[in-house]
C-alpha cells in the first residue's frame, strides 16, 4: 500500500476461543466477539502448485479447505484510520474473511447505525509469523471488487524493522495494487529511502479486454538480489534495480538494502484512503469482495 505511516504492533487472534480480548492500538481493552476461533484451525489442504524452471517451492495456499489456514495466516485487527487515512476497520470476523468455492474472500461490508453513521469493515491477513523468506517469486491469482473507495492489495513487509528502522527505510513491495474506480489498471511499486522514494510499474487492460474485476489474473514478482521484476499474467511491466536506504536513517546501508532480508506476504481490501478517495452512493457494497484463487511462493534453486 502507498505512504503508509509508522507500523504498529499487528493484533493477533489465531489461538482464540469464541471471543478474546485483545489491546486496540490506544491501549485500551477490547473485546473481539463472534471471531474467528479455535474450530477454525485446521491443517491445510494439500494440493499441488506447478514446477517453475530455477525455483523451489516454498509454500503455497490453494484455499482450497473449507477454513482458513490460521496456522499459517495472522489476520489483523486495526482501527479506522490507521494508516493512509483509510475508512475501514480491520477486524476478526468470518463475515470478513472466509473460504468459499475453492477462493479465499476478502469482503468489505457497510453498515448504517440509527444516527446514519457509517461505519465499514474489511479484512487485513499476513504470513509474518508463519512465513518469511528471502529472495524468490511470489505469484498471486486474484481477481478484485469493482467500486470508488475500495483498494484491494497483494504485498510485501519486511518481518523485522530491527535492522533498518521502521517504513520506509526498511522497504515494500507491492506486488498489486488496484483502485475500485479504475480496475483496469494495476500498480506494482517499491517503497524505500528516507526521504521516502518509490519505483512503479503499471499495466492497462485493452478497451476490449476484461478487467481485473471481471475475471481473474496472475500477479506475480520475482525478487533477486539486486533486481526486483513485476509481472501480470507472465508479461513483464517493471525491472527495478537501483534503490537505497540508510540504518535507521542515518548511516547509508549497503546495496542490495533493505531488499536483502526476509519478508511476508500481506493480503487486505481497504475503503477509502488517500490514493482511492471515499466511497460514495455508487459503491456496491453487496459485491465488495477481494477474491484470491491462490498464493504461491517460490525460492532459487542452489547453485
Amino acid at each position: 500500500m502507498k505512504r503508509k505511516l509508522l507500523l504498529s504492533m499487528v493484533f493477533f487472534c489465531g489461538l482464540i476461543l469464541a471471543a478474546c480480548t485483545g489491546k486496540t492500538e490506544d491501549g485500551e481493552n477490547n473485546m473481539i466477539v463472534d471471531t474467528i476461533s479455535t474450530e477454525d484451525i485446521t491443517e491445510p489442504v494439500v494440493t499441488e502448485a506447478p514446477e517453475i524452471e530455477g525455483y523451489e517451492l516454498y509454500w503455497h495456499d490453494e484455499f482450497d479447505g473449507e477454513k482458513l489456514d490460521t496456522k499459517t495466516w495472522t489476520v489483523e485487527a486495526h482501527k479506522p484510520g490507521w494508516v493512509n487515512h483509510e475508512l475501514q476497520e480491520y477486524v476478526i470476523k468470518r463475515d470478513n474473511i472466509f473460504l468459499r468455492d475453492g477462493k479465499l474472500v476478502i469482503k468489505a461490508i457497510k453498515t448504517v447505525d440509527d444516527n446514519g453513521n457509517v461505519h465499514y469493515t474489511s479484512g487485513r491477513m499476513n504470513t509474518n509469523y508463519a512465513m518469511s523468506f528471502t529472495y524468490g517469486k511470489v505469484v498471486v491469482s486474484a481477481k478484485v471488487p469493482k467500486g470508488k473507495g475500495l483498494w484491494p492489495a497483494a504485498w510485501m513487509m519486511p518481518s523485522s524493522n530491527e535492522v533498518y528502522g521502521q517504513w520506509p527505510l526498511g522497504g515494500e513491495i507491492d506486488i498489486m495494487e488496484i483502485l475500485g474506480h479504475d480496475t483496469k489498471t494495476t500498480y506494482s511499486t517499491i517503497h524505500y529511502g528516507l526521504p521516502h522514494e518509490q519505483q512503479q510499474g503499471t499495466l492497462r487492460l485493452k478497451a476490449d479486454e476484461p478487467d481485473f474485476s471481471e475475471s481473474f489474473h496472475e500477479f506475480s514478482v520475482e525478487w533477486e538480489p539486486g533486481e526486483i521484476r513485476f509481472y501480470v499474467d507472465s508479461q513483464e511491466i517493471a525491472v527495478i534495480n537501483k534503490w537505497y536506504t540508510k540504518n535507521h536513517g542515518q548511516v547509508p546501508a549497503e546495496f542490495p538494502a533493505p531488499f536483502d532480508k526476509p519478508f511476508h506476504v500481506i493480503l487486505n481490501l481497504a475503503v477509502g484512503g488517500d490514493w482511492p478517495g471515499s466511497p460514495d452512493d455508487s459503491t456496491d457494497f453487496d459485491n465488495a469482495e477481494y477474491l484470491v484463487d491462490y498464493v504461491r511462493v517460490y525460492t532459487k534453486k542452489q547453485q
